[in-house]
Parts: C-alpha cells; sequence; structure tokens
C-alpha cells in the first residue's frame, strides 16, 4: 500500500515539473515574441493560471528555493559578472546591498506601527529584511535588454549577488527578536555579520580553489560540466554546515569561477558549460517566476477576515513605501559612495545624474527569495502563540513583488529610453581595442614564423595566407570603427558570411538526405558550421 501512494506521488510531482516546464517554453516564447523581459510575462502567467478552477494547489516550498534554486542562479550571476567592474564599483555596490538595506528595513518598521495593527516595530524589522533584496535577474535582464549604461548595469548586478547575504542575516536578526525575545547587541550582531561575510567568502573561494585543482586532472566536458553543476551546492552547504552565509559562499566562488575558468577548461568545454548553463539558468528562474505567481490561492487562504479593498489599500501602500524608500536612499547613498570612492580610493569618477539615480532607483524588482523568506517563517512563536502577523506579511511580500516586477518591470524600458540612457548604438571602444590587439599579436607571431621558415616553401605559403586572412580581418575592423569611410561594410561582410553558411549548411544537409554522407559526419559538419556561426554572430 505504501509503495503504491509513494507511485502516485512520484506520478504527481512528475505531472506538476512537466506541465511548469510547459508554461515556461510556451510564456517564455511568447516573452521572447513582445520583446518583454520574460520574468515579468512568467509572473503574470502564474497569476492568472491560478484562477482556473480545479487547479491543485502549488504550495512553495521555501527549501526549494534556498536549496535547490538559489544556490546555482547565484553562481551563474557571479560567473557571468565581471570582477574587476565588481571589484571597482564595490563602494556603491555596498552602499545599496547593506546601506539600502538596513534603510529599507528601519523605514519598514517605522512605517508599520502605524499602517499595521497587528504590527509592532519588531514585526517590522522582519517584514523590512524579508522584502530588503531585489531580485538577481529581473532588473539586470531588463537592463541589458534595453541597453543601460554599463556603470549602472554593473552596479545593479553586484547589488542584487550581495543583498541576498544582508537581508536575510537580518532577518534571522529579527526572527530572533520576534519568536525568541532576545535583542542582540550591536556588538553581537557586528560580529556575527563579520562572521558570516568572512567565513562564507573563505569558503566559497576554497570551494572554488579545490575544483580548480580538481580540473588539473579532468579532460571531459560532461564530467567537468557536473562537477561545477555541483560545485554552487557544495560551497552553499559547507559555508551553512560552518555557520556562514551560504549566500556570500557561492557568490564568491561563482566570482572565482569566472575569473579564472578561462585557464582551465579548455574551448570545448566552455562551449558545452555556456549552453548548459545557460538552458539551466532559464529553466531555473522560469519556475522561480512562474511559481511566484502561482501562490496566489496560498497566499490569500490566512486573509478572509480582512475585505477586498482593505487588501487593496495594504498591498499598494506597503508596495509605494518600499518603492518609495529605494528612491530616497539612492540620492544620499550616491553622495556618499561620490565621496568615499573620490578621497580614499582615489577614483576619479563623477557623481551621477538625478535621472541615472532615479533608473537605479527605480529598478528594485523583488523576486522569489523574498516570496520563500516569508513561506519560511514559522507558525509558532517560542512560546506556542500563533505568529498572527504571518499570512499578512506573506501577502504583502507577494503583492510587493508582483508590484514591482509588473510596474516597474513594464515602465523601465520606456523610462530608459525617455530619460535618454539607451547606449545601444554607442560603439565599445574597449572591445575594439582588444581586437585590434588580438589580430596584431596573431600578425607578429605569423611574421616569426615566416623569418624562422624561409627556407620551407610550403609552410611559407601557409603562414602567408594566413597573414592575409588576419590583415582582411584587421580592415574590416578598421572600417567597422570608421563609419564615415564605409559605414555598412562589417553588415554586409557578416551577411554574406551567413548566407555562405546557410548554403554550406543546407549543401551538407541535402548529402546526408541522399544517402552519401552518415548522420556522424553531418553533426560534425553542422557543430563546425555551428562554431563559424557564432563567431560570426559575435563580431
Amino acid at each position: 500500500m505504501s509503495d503504491l501512494v509513494l507511485h502516485e506521488g512520484v506520478r504527481q510531482a512528475e505531472t506538476i515539473f512537466f506541465l511548469l516546464l510547459l508554461l515556461i517554453i510556451g510564456f517564455g516564447a511568447l516573452a521572447r515574441r513582445l520583446e518583454i523581459a520574460y520574468p515579468i510575462v512568467l509572473v503574470v502567467a502564474g497569476v492568472l493560471i491560478s484562477f482556473i478552477p480545479g487547479l491543485p494547489k502549488f504550495t512553495l516550498n521555501p527549501d526549494i528555493v534556498f536549496l535547490m534554486l538559489l544556490p546555482p542562479l547565484l553562481f551563474h550571476a557571479a560567473w557571468q559578472t565581471s570582477w574587476r567592474e565588481f571589484h571597482y564599483n564595490i563602494v556603491s555596490i555596498l552602499m545599496l546591498a547593506i546601506g539600502l538595506v538596513i534603510f529599507t528595513v528601519l523605514g519598514v518598521a517605522l512605517a508599520s506601527l502605524s499602517l499595521f495593527t497587528l504590527f509592532t516595530w519588531r514585526t517590522g524589522i522582519v517584514l523590512g529584511a524579508i522584502v530588503a533584496p531585489t531580485d538577481a535577474l529581473a532588473a539586470t535582464s531588463i537592463a541589458r535588454r534595453v541597453g543601460l549604461s554599463g556603470r549602472a548595469t554593473h552596479v545593479l548586478e553586484g547589488e542584487s549577488l550581495v543583498n541576498d547575504a544582508t537581508g536575510l542575516l537580518a532577518l534571522e536578526l529579527g526572527l530572533a527578536i520576534v519568536l525568541g525575545g532576545h535583542t542582540p547587541t550591536v556588538a553581537q550582531a557586528s560580529m556575527h555579520f563579520v562572521w558570516l561575510t568572512v567565513a562564507g567568502i573563505g569558503t566559497g573561494v576554497a570551494v572554488a580553489w579545490v575544483v580548480r585543482q580538481c580540473e588539473k586532472f579532468l579532460d571531459d566536458g560532461p564530467i567537468e560540466i557536473t562537477l561545477s553543476l555541483v560545485t554552487p551546492y557544495v560551497a552553499y552547504f559547507v559555508a551553512e554546515e560552518v555557520g556562514a552565509s551560504g549566500v556570500l559562499a557561492v557568490v564568491a566562488c561563482g566570482l572565482y569561477f569566472g575569473r579564472h575558468s578561462s585557464e582551465f577548461f579548455s574551448h570545448g568545454v566552455r562551449l558545452q558549460a555556456v549552453a548548459v548553463w545557460k538552458a539551466l539558468d532559464f529553466v531555473l528562474n522560469g519556475l522561480a517566476f512562474v511559481l511566484i505567481g502561482l501562490q496566489l490561492p496560498t497566499v490569500l487562504a490566512g486573509l478572509h477576515h480582512y475585505g477586498t479593498g482593505v487588501l487593496f489599500a495594504y498591498a499598494s501602500g506597503f508596495s509605494a513605501l518600499v518603492i518609495a524608500l529605494r528612491l530616497i536612499w539612492v540620492y544620499p547613498g550616491a553622495y556618499l559612495s561620490y565621496v568615499i570612492r573620490r578621497r580614499v580610493f582615489k577614483q576619479q569618477e563623477q557623481l551621477p545624474s538625478l535621472k541615472a539615480l532615479f533608473i537605479v532607483g527605480w529598478t528594485g524588482m523583488r523576486g522569489v527569495v523574498s516570496l520563500a523568506a516569508a513561506m519560511s517563517l514559522p507558525e509558532l512563536m517560542s512560546d506556542g502563540r500563533q505568529f498572527a502577523a504571518r499570512d499578512l506579511i506573506i501577502f504583502l511580500t507577494f503583492s510587493t513583488i508582483l508590484v514591482t516586477l509588473v510596474l516597474q518591470g513594464f515602465s523601465l524600458p520606456p523610462l530608459i529610453r525617455l530619460l535618454g540612457f539607451n547606449k545601444k548604438s554607442e560603439p565599445d571602444h574597449e572591445e575594439h581595442e582588444a581586437r585590434r590587439l588580438m589580430i596584431a599579436a596573431a600578425l607578429a607571431h605569423l611574421t616569426e614564423r615566416e623569418k624562422r621558415h624561409s627556407d620551407d616553401p610550403e609552410m611559407t605559403r601557409l603562414l602567408r595566407k594566413m597573414k592575409r586572412r588576419q590583415q582582411s580581418r584587421l580592415i574590416l575592423l578598421r572600417a567597422q570603427a570608421d563609419v564615415n569611410a564605409k559605414p555598412f561594410s562589417h553588415a554586409r561582410f557578416r551577411e554574406l558570411s551567413r548566407e555562405i553558411l546557410r548554403i554550406e549548411r543546407s549543401t551538407a544537409i541535402a548529402l546526408r538526405n541522399e544517402g552519401k554522407i552518415n548522420d556522424i559526419l553531418l553533426r560534425r559538419l553542422e557543430n563546425e558550421l555551428d562554431l563559424s556561426q557564432s563567431r560570426i554572430d559575435a563580431d
């Protein structure tokens, strides 16, 4: 009988997971067609689907988020982050990831006293800690889509990587005050924060270093990719076991990988790893955002004694408060960052404009970490009494996520364009110079080889042919930079190159269909053509 129940449970889980994947694929494709960031579409879709009669409730288990979704998502986000930019902007990042979190927690705690009858300042600290962290994907995916300036995007990425740890620490302290009746001193809280930070970062770097040593003895794509998939979980669990921040451990591990993976991954493994991680990132983020929307029935289940008008007023008022707190903080926070960066770190940065700061302030989308933190709240206090504010905290958190994702997410692209921060049309001078130096280095090497093999006619012909190819790339690169001279030369080159690749690909498929080559050879040829297509698209 127990085996039958287990079998039915597994079948039900498989069905739910399969349906969720179909939702992610379908609405992800819709988001791409509508040119809307897919987190927004998936959340809205989840909310709409939750109204379907007879649909089973999808109750979000916080452990699924913290133990299954969060480590790989943070790891991949950190892996894709530029260490140079993260390090250079660390003051601005911490001003948001720590300063803004503290400001939000205190602001929510004070405002809750007058907004909600069930709340005390202690309960407000818990709620503020839950809604303080921003989502690691939503704002930056929208910012990149509309071409927000690089510095702002780097700061937003860094903030979303670090503020989860700050928010969860604040939540831990808030729960100790509310549930245990113990208020830690400033010294105790500071020491705990230092340990979580230092030990978390140290654990993440140590795990990454061990993986790097293991990579020296591996030369197998599937094994190396599997190892990279396991790495964030190892970093997270080891850090949690020693009482450190698992979030910071994963972030530190991901930053280390992003900095050093080019040294221990071969080109083949790197191509495979990028594809695997990109697909995994999409699926996990899709699951997170769909599950947010599907939580609406669960969120409303414990609020029957509230009227619809009261709930709407609470949701809109609290969401406006959270948005306003961020907008208020970014201006003095930016000025303080500017002073520190100029006087302490000697960085010759200019104070951001008021419009730029407003954009940064408007990108405070919340995500699944906040909802999981709210749903992880215990139902009973330490003395056995009901945690009366729990259902309202979950509702307010869900409302804030929905409002910030939909309102700010939809309005951010036109707002960026309206304020003139769309930078897609500007050339990347750093990329152009890097490409020029790479080609120049290759030409210098070929010239040196030509001198050494002057007595070898075959090698000389080959080297001269390769030099002509590199010189052609250099000419195209110069034409691309000099838009006044030949504005369409590079575009025409890419168009013609793609046309040639299409002809080669269709020819190879025709040869397979005629039985002149087999499928294995076709896949090998397709792989070569796909690599060439990737190089052309990247130029």
